[in-house]
């Protein structure tokens, strides 16, 4: 009797400890992988953000970005547009000629910022110090960039920007337009709005194993509301070279956006944050595009448009998720009836 129960008590034990198989009928099928992507617009500082940033002990940025930190901390990869250039001097100033505090740099990391993207007409205003420092000040922070570049090597390390999230390799390519008639300092580099070129880099990125290729681009008219037709060309174009995202910046109000389940194209995310307050330039949009990889190998793109406005006196940018909770002047009512509006000319209605 003895031995019958230790018998059976040795098999409940076997029993208990073995993991069950899988039936042959039940093959193992991948779940889907997704990486959650926001690009936002213009980060500007006009001369009024640097004196309300000011404290007795330096700089606190920290309002600018706090309703933000929230939605960046559950997102793979977030990516601005840096439109000025920072110093360690206090010979800050605002346009035409952005010199700004290295503060702002380290605001941008604490609230989250991966990468900025440097490639824009303001890019030279600091000369050859201003774009070593910015260079520098941001990789201390642990801010990615590409776009501008301290020299030939910087370049090659940097351009493409390759990245991985969730194992799947992401480039940032980056471009502009001009900048601003200042030439680009001896020695350092910028990247130029070259349709050949750019193929050329796409195809690049690609070889280097690129599930996924963005765009970030420098164009188009100011303050025009629509894209024209020289941005349309330019985005064929790169759609037609392997671009899978293409985010524009440069006319300082928002533009409508196309978009599908292969890719999409932001013609201009309009000002992220600036001391510009007229009509359509006090806010812009956030770029929220989730990339799926499925099991068989093939990748997807979902693509939302976040319109965010910026508050004073402290400039905080605010998603409308909160703004819409808030008391705010009429200038906001105006900007959400007109985010509203353009959006629903793009197909989509946040």
């Amino acid at each position: 009797m003895t031995s019958i129960r230790y018998t059976a008590a040795v098999l409940l034990l076997l029993l208990c400890c073995t993991v069950p198989r899988r039936r042959a009928s039940e093959p193992y099928i991948p779940k889907p992988v997704q990486v959650r992507m926001l690009f936002a617009g213009d980060v500007m500082q006009h001369m009024p953000q640097v004196v309300a940033a000011r404290t007795s002990e330096g700089f606190d940025y920290s309002s600018v970005f706090a309703a933000l930190r929230p939605r960046f901390d559950s997102t793979d990869l977030v990516v601005v547009n840096l439109e000025t250039t920072l110093t360690r001097s206090e010979n800050y100033s605002g346009y035409p000629c952005f010199r700004s505090p290295i503060a702002l740099a380290e605001a941008l990391h604490k609230a989250g910022i991966d990468v900025a993207v440097m490639a824009n007409n303001h890019c030279c205003d600091g000369g050859t110090i201003g774009i070593r420092t910015t260079a520098e000040v941001l990789d201390s922070c642990g801010i990615l960039r590409t776009g501008v570049f301290t020299d030939n090597h910087d370049r090659t390390m940097r351009h493409p920007l390759l990245l991985t999230r969730r194992n799947i390799p992401i480039a940032l390519l980056n471009y502009s337009y001009s900048t601003n008639e200042i030439p680009v300092p001896q020695g350092t580099e910028v990247n130029f709005i070259d349709t050949v070129r750019m193929a050329t880099d796409i195809a690049e990125a690609r070889r280097r194993g690129a599930r996924c290729v963005a765009v970030c681009i420098h164009w188009g008219n100011e303050y025009e509301r629509k894209p024209n037709k020289t941005q349309r060309t330019i985005a064929r174009n790169l759609r037609q070279a392997g671009a899978d995202l293409i985010i524009g910046s440069h006319p300082h109000v928002v533009q409508p956006y196309e978009a599908d389940s292969t890719h999409a194209v932001f013609y201009s995310l309009g000002n992220f944050v600036s001391n510009q307050r007229k009509r359509y330039c006090d806010g812009g949009l956030m770029a929220e595009i989730t990339l799926t990889l499925h099991p068989d190998g093939h990748i997807t793109y979902a693509s939302e448009a976040i319109p965010v406005w910026v508050a004073l006196p402290d400039y905080r940018i605010l998603p409308v998720d909160v703004a819409d909770t808030m008391e705010l002047s009429d200038a906001y009512t105006t900007f959400r009836t007109d985010a509203a509006e353009l959006l629903e000319s793009s197909g989509r209605i946040y």
